[in-house]
């Protein structure tokens, strides 16, 4: 395999990761303020996820780093043409981290308030808006012949990428109820479940939708293998989820998240920025590639760091992997 088609092969891979990971605590997120009744539960949600959040969010930053280093024109006409999405996303995940660490600073009823509704909305507005910019990648932009964009930030606000936001966002929280049902124990257990299977048939419906205009306008063979993969896992994760089996539902609804995902990447190959304005202007793994050295660097260093990451980020799911419940919640700890 060519050094450009491998590493725009592990950017997707990135990308399928941070969203299987990074999906079920946004969903949890999401569910701090629609699932938990008070705040020992909603402090039961954020320690399913507090050893694991920001692990998660690893795979974010290597993949912005990779698309950076190995396709400089991608990046900058993507982090430049959709800066007010990224740049939205990212005070997001600041607010969102700040949250975390800040809420149980203080013990004042409002202060502890305030920030638990910061992470219901920087968890929601992420994972609205990581649909909505992967959807216009598909779709294509107005790029001119330099590659920069010439719309606005209303023309990525189209339907199909709103439907794009409202599956990722509806997805995510059914990953996250289905991931609260396996760390947890009692009555938010019981809830979380049910909750999941109305989140998993919205998700379903949505999934339908987005998935079968991408393959109309977009797909070929191999992105309908996917989509039928991702039909075929959610519908899994349901029927498994109705029968308590907790873990299989999780991993199933993992394979849906990592199956429409690698059907957006295999409709945009080889291109990696489609224009819809000037033709000159799409950038393909070809034009926006670094150079031979600096892909072959880079390969070497992935080579080396990717198996550490991997262990650690496994080791920290094992050493944290029972599950709690209200019981566990010391009465000073809200």
């Amino acid at each position: 395999m060519e050094l450009p088609n491998l590493w725009f092969a592990l950017i997707a891979v990135l990308w399928i990761g941070y969203f299987f990971l990074e999906g079920f605590d946004f969903g949890v997120g999401v569910l701090t303020r629609t699932l938990a009744r008070d705040r020992t539960e909603r402090r039961v949600l954020i320690n399913t996820i507090g050893p694991v959040w920001d692990g998660n969010e690893v795979w974010l930053l290597t993949a912005a780093g990779a698309t950076f280093a190995a396709f400089p024109d991608w990046y900058a006409t993507l982090f430049s043409g959709f800066y007010l999405l990224m740049l939205t996303v990212l005070l997001s995940l600041i607010v969102r981290g700040v949250a975390f660490e800040y809420r149980a600073k203080r013990p004042g009823e409002r202060w502890q308030r305030n920030w638990e509704h910061a992470i219901f909305w920087c968890s929601a507005i992420p994972a609205f808006l990581w649909g909505v910019i992967f959807a216009n990648i598909v779709r294509g932009v107005p790029l001119d012949a330099a590659h920069e964009y010439t719309g606005d930030v209303f023309g990525l606000l189209n339907p199909y990428a709103l439907l794009g936001g409202a599956l990722t966002l509806v997805l995510f929280t059914f990953h996250g109820a289905v991931f609260t049902a396996l760390k947890t124990v009692g009555d938010i257990r019981v809830r979380a479940r049910r909750l999941a299977t109305g989140l998993g048939l919205a998700a379903l419906a949505l999934a339908a939708g987005f998935l079968l205009w991408t393959q109309s306008e977009s797909g070929d063979s191999r992105t309908l293998v996917a989509m039928v993969v991702a039909a075929v896992a959610l519908g899994a994760a349901l029927a498994a989820n109705a029968r308590g089996r907790e873990g299989w539902s999780f991993a199933w609804s993992g394979v849906a998240i990592v199956a429409a995902v690698a059907m957006l990447f295999l409709a945009l190959f080889p291109e990696v920025m489609p224009s819809t304005g000037d033709p000159a202007g799409t950038l393909t793994i070809d034009n926006a590639a670094s150079s031979p050295y600096t892909l072959k660097i880079m390969t070497w260093c992935a080579a080396i760091a990717t198996p550490v990451v991997l262990l650690y980020q496994g080791w920290t799911y094992w050493v944290f992997r029972k599950r709690i419940g209200t019981q566990h919640i010391a009465p000073a700890a809200h």
